[in-house]
């Protein structure tokens, strides 16, 4: 068995590590200057690859996700025929993902913005505290990191609900779904976080008129992808105080270009794309279900609906 590594090469010495603890006999090269025949490459551990790249790989039995999204493979048009597209699904991944939610809504439910900054200002002040009950948070996104996140917001007493494309049921979260709950989810939540697969369908939902649609003093926490935002009407609610505040974890351009006018937005933060980052160690357990899968002839967990673009 051989494995092929496409991705940033300062991330190789982890994965090889973590792969060969688990298939020992494996060969396992980093492109591009560790390869060797590409017709003994099994298996292609992926990070936006170069398009066109993973098609000249003949034998690929599985193409394996670095990540959650799957966007940055997606947009190769050149995908090798009838190969698994796998995206990752993983306990350190969905966890982070749900810490960094927990953190910030709870910064924006207490308002700690306001209190850092007359913290440095020397003010003593108090503001009143909203009842845990009635704030509300709402989930764009109810996938696997969507849902836990959510589970683990209303397991502190939150009101949460959540939008998807078709209804689910969660203990303790409102499913609004379809064209039709967009509108009436988002007027009620005073919370948003995204955390939609980025289609074509949802690339700039968060728009002039989605965020429109929520509450004045609402607040945003965007840690799926750049392009679910459209940067010109998010600056102008937050500009207008229909939006009060936003935290951004992913952007249309990364790095985030230094002219970017969020860096010095005073109701923005700003975060390095690393609301959940993936942890090799964990990660490769469930490369290893999936190739030990694909291997006995079965399909692997967690396949690409490439038509779906998830």
């Amino acid at each position: 068995m051989k494995f092929l590594f496409l991705s940033a090469a300062d991330k190789a010495q982890a994965w090889r590590e973590a792969i060969l603890a688990r298939f020992p006999d494996a060969g396992f090269d980093v492109w591009p200057d560790e390869i060797g025949d590409k017709a003994d490459y099994d298996y292609a551990i992926v990070w936006r690859p170069a398009a066109g790249e993973l098609r000249t790989f003949p034998n690929l039995k599985g193409i394996l996700s670095l990540g959650a999204g799957v966007d940055g493979i997606l947009v190769d048009d050149a995908l090798p025929d009838n190969v698994p597209v796998v995206r990752l699904v993983d306990r350190c991944l969905t966890e982070g993902m749900s810490e960094y939610v927990l953190y910030w809504v709870i910064h924006y439910h207490r308002r700690l913005g306001v209190y850092l900054n007359w913290t440095s200002q020397k003010i003593w002040k108090q503001m009143r505290q909203t009842d845990t009950r009635d704030r509300k948070v709402g989930f764009l996104g109810l996938g696997e990191l969507g849902s836990d996140a959510a589970k683990k917001v209303a397991a502190l007493g939150f009101d949460v609900a959540g939008w998807s494309r078709s209804e689910k049921k969660i203990e303790g979260v409102t499913s609004y779904h379809g064209e039709d709950g967009l509108t009436p989810f988002l007027n009620r939540t005073e919370i948003l976080i995204v955390l939609l697969p980025l289609t074509d369908a949802t690339r700039g939902i968060i728009n002039k008129e989605t965020l429109a649609a929520l509450p004045e003093g609402a607040s945003l926490i965007n840690c799926a992808r750049g392009p679910h935002v459209v940067d010109e009407d998010l600056l102008a609610a937050l500009d207008s105080g229909h939006i009060n505040a936003a935290t951004l974890d992913v952007f249309h351009t990364e790095p985030l270009p230094e002219d970017h006018p969020y860096w010095d937005h005073p109701k923005v933060t700003v975060t390095p794309h690393i609301a959940s980052l993936t942890v090799p160690s964990s990660a490769a357990d469930w490369m290893e279900e999936n190739i030990k899968l694909i291997e006995a002839g079965k399909p692997p967990l967690n396949t690409v609906d490439l038509k779906k673009g998830y």
